[in-house]
């Protein structure tokens, strides 16, 4: 087996527990969407074109209070922020793909393939980068537009007793515990926590806004602090 190929597997095989998060997550998605009148072509569009889960969940939900869209726009930006930090991150692994590997790869990333990457990254340098990354990202496209469809066939006709919006948290707790690595991570995660809690009763869900706004702010802060 070349490395290539095992090394694709391999993050194929690390992909496979996260999946089961995700799969329920693309259908809360998918329901949602459904839920507030969006319809299905552009529910599928929304999935495929944007393909970030949380931003997706935040402009649905906005949609449905008939928010302005200057607030839903500004709202998805503000929450993928975090990819382009992400991109930054990950950027000095790939620097030697082509333009046309680049912007597939970035089209990829989301918070589970970008943290599984650099841990895999940071602990063998003999790992093919990009078929290892593509071998986590992949499979987690692929389960996020199915189970988006999923979703939005389902529609309402989901039982309510599955709860399956409990996933949602759970996906991003999983990715986000073995990320907080330093001092920076610690105070970005903290204060971001904090401050969603604190202002959960905003109206359009501007309360996440806020809370993303302010943990990358914190982060940010201390990095210079630590930088000095």
């Amino acid at each position: 087996m070349s490395s290539a190929r095992a090394d694709f597997l391999s993050g194929v095989r690390v992909a496979v527990p996260i999946i089961l998060g995700v799969a329920p997550f693309g259908m809360v998605a998918g329901v949602a969407a459904v839920g507030v009148g969006v319809p299905a072509i552009q529910a599928l569009a929304m999935s495929v074109v944007i393909f970030a889960g949380a931003s997706q969940l935040a402009a649905i939900e906005l949609i449905g209070q008939n928010a302005p869209v200057a607030v839903v726009v500004l709202t998805v930006i503000v929450v993928n922020l975090r990819l382009v930090m992400y991109s930054a991150s990950i950027a000095p692994y790939f620097e030697r793909q082509s333009a046309r590997w680049k912007a597939w790869l970035a089209y990829l990333l989301t918070d589970q393939a970008y943290a599984v990457s650099v841990m895999e990254f940071r602990s063998d340098e003999a790992t093919s980068r990009r078929w290892y990354y593509l071998g986590v990202a992949t499979p987690l496209w692929v389960v996020w537009q199915a189970s988006t469809v999923a979703g939005i066939l389902l529609g309402s006709s989901v039982p309510a007793s599955w709860h399956l919006e409990f996933a949602v948290p759970l996906v991003f707790l999983a990715v986000l515990v073995p990320a907080i690595t330093d001092r920076t991570t610690v105070v970005t995660a903290v204060v971001g926590g904090a401050v969603a809690v604190a202002a959960n009763g905003l109206p359009f869900n501007l309360g996440l806004l806020t809370a993303a706004v302010a943990g990358i702010a914190a982060g940010l802060v201390v990095e210079e602090v630590l930088d000095d």
